[in-house]
């Protein structure tokens, strides 16, 4: 008897049971080998008290079959409620998120018939950690965290899956030309990756333009590989573009779990009608079959979904003058059921060879002989109401300390003094910058003590210090940016 493999099973909130119903039937036609246990996530666990929106024993389900095909999930809005989305990735340590985006033209009505990329989105870092802080009455701050092995796990990913999936190209999108340090590093470490895989073209393109390429000329990508803000902004555009954000499913790979799902949200407005196109669900259940290695299963499933798209039978979203027949959920994964072992004439079948796509190894680059690290000052940012002068805050600030001068007085990044006749509209959040030497060739290292002592004097003029950020060298280079228009 043939082993089944476990599997996790969340069915959703909105129109995540019927599509999860639909999809679940189409793999017991097709003899996946799986077998199912459900948990149940989302809003009613939310409403319950669990603010993560799971419960402890559905995280030891998920620690046990080490898969999850998720429906989608509802999160509150308002309150504390964390997207229970991005709490799995992260605490799952599901690094890579593949979004294949792929145009069923003339079915499935789009502008760009010869759309086929996929979109390698780094999963667990930048502005999605979520760290988040109000200041004063008008300042809030979102941190964006990159970590070096985080940009050279995700980067490695991509090569690594164009490699397996014969893909041809891998394109990088960043915005370096603004966030010189952390889209810098992406960046660079891109360039050095790419090196490491000549048989595979690359290139890189500031996300703006790269985003307006993907909705004007989408089919000249392949695979895209960018930070999490962006890919999960494009990966929706390029989704949009093909045809319909309801057709594509997602893949949320680590190096010990994984997490299917599409890419829509739950669409409460539609839940219970059974309207719902399952498409999404499904073809994240395909990504999960070959995950398993269970490829001719997924080629089974998917050539009866392209054939019965290529029949016209069709959900109301996608329904068009190429359509034959408009279906409900229920009914569509029923046509699907019925044309498995049928292969499409109009696309061309897939075809996923055994063991051709075993799971992509990616784990962290050991740790490089670490830098030598240098603190040689400090940014104070100052809660600034009274809309204390810059120059009347620079005479206050720059007798404070012996070891440490004011550099710099910054408000949102743009400088305000010295020698400048800018009336900054933010000046009441400001940030003042000192060094142990103004020169930055000539930055000597100071101690922990250096800082206290100013920030002690600071606070006996009455000053609101919010936050500070201490600054450094690392191995005599500037741990920092200089602020505009210094």
């Amino acid at each position: 008897m043939a082993i089944k493999t476990p599997i996790t099973i969340a069915y959703g909130d909105g129109i995540g049971p019927e599509i999860m119903q639909a999809t679940l039937a189409i793999l017991s036609a097709a003899n996946a080998l799986i077998e199912p246990e459900v948990i149940e996530i989302g809003e009613k666990i939310y409403r319950q008290g669990f603010t993560c929106g799971i419960p402890d024993d559905a995280w030891q389900t998920l620690k046990r079959t080490k898969v999850l095909l998720k429906g989608p999930i509802t999160t509150p809005q308002g309150g504390g409620y964390k997207s229970l989305n991005v709490t799995l990735r992260k605490t799952l340590s599901l690094f890579a998120n593949v979004r294949p985006c792929i145009s069923y033209a003339p079915y499935v009505t789009t502008n760009f018939p010869d759309i086929n990329l996929v979109i390698v989105r780094e999963n667990e870092e930048d502005t999605y950690s979520g760290i988040e802080h109000r200041q004063t009455d008008e300042v809030y701050q979102c941190l964006k965290l990159i970590t070096r092995p985080g940009c050279e796990r995700i980067i490695h990913y991509a090569f690594e899956y164009a490699q397996k999936f014969n893909r041809k190209k891998v394109t990088c999108l960043s915005k370096d030309n603004i966030m010189k340090m952390t889209d810098g590093l992406f960046h660079r470490l891109f360039n050095e990756i790419a090196a490491e895989y000549p048989d595979i073209e690359h290139d890189h393109m500031i996300v703006d333009i790269g985003t307006a390429l993907i909705a004007a000329q989408p089919q000249r990508f392949d695979v895209i590989v960018t930070l999490n803000l962006y890919g999960d902004i494009i990966s929706d555009v390029a989704a949009q573009v093909a045809g319909s954000v309801g057709l594509a499913g997602s893949a949320n790979i680590g190096a010990h779990m994984a997490m299917f799902e599409a890419i829509h949200g739950s669409a409460p407005d539609i839940a219970g009608k059974n309207i719902a196109n399952p498409s999404g669900l499904l073809n994240a259940a395909i990504q999960m079959l070959v995950h398993i290695n269970q490829p001719e299963t997924a080629a089974l499933i998917e050539n009866a979904w392209l054939k019965t798209l290529e029949d016209g039978i069709h959900t109301g979203d996608i329904y068009s003058s190429q359509s034959k027949q408009k279906v409900g959920t229920q009914a569509f994964a029923a046509a699907v059921i019925e044309r498995l072992g049928q292969k499409p004439t109009h696309f061309k079948p897939v075809v996923y060879q055994p063991g051709s796509y075993a799971k992509i190894e990616c784990y962290d680059a050991p740790l490089a002989t670490p830098s030598k690290k240098e603190l040689i000052g400090i940014d104070i940012f100052i809660d600034n109401p009274n809309n204390i002068p810059a120059e009347q805050l620079a005479k206050t600030l720059a007798p404070l300390s012996e070891k440490l001068q004011l550099i710099v007085i910054t408000s949102r990044g743009l400088k305000i003094w010295p020698n400048s006749s800018i009336e900054a509209p933010f000046l009441r959040h400001c940030c003042c910058r000192f060094q142990s030497s103004a020169d930055t060739k000539q930055l000597k290292q100071i101690q922990h003590e250096d800082i206290l002592q100013l920030l002690s004097k600071i606070n006996t003029l009455g000053l609101d210090v919010i936050k500070t950020e201490n600054l450094y060298t690392f191995d005599g280079e500037l741990g920092f940016t200089l602020a505009q228009g210094q």
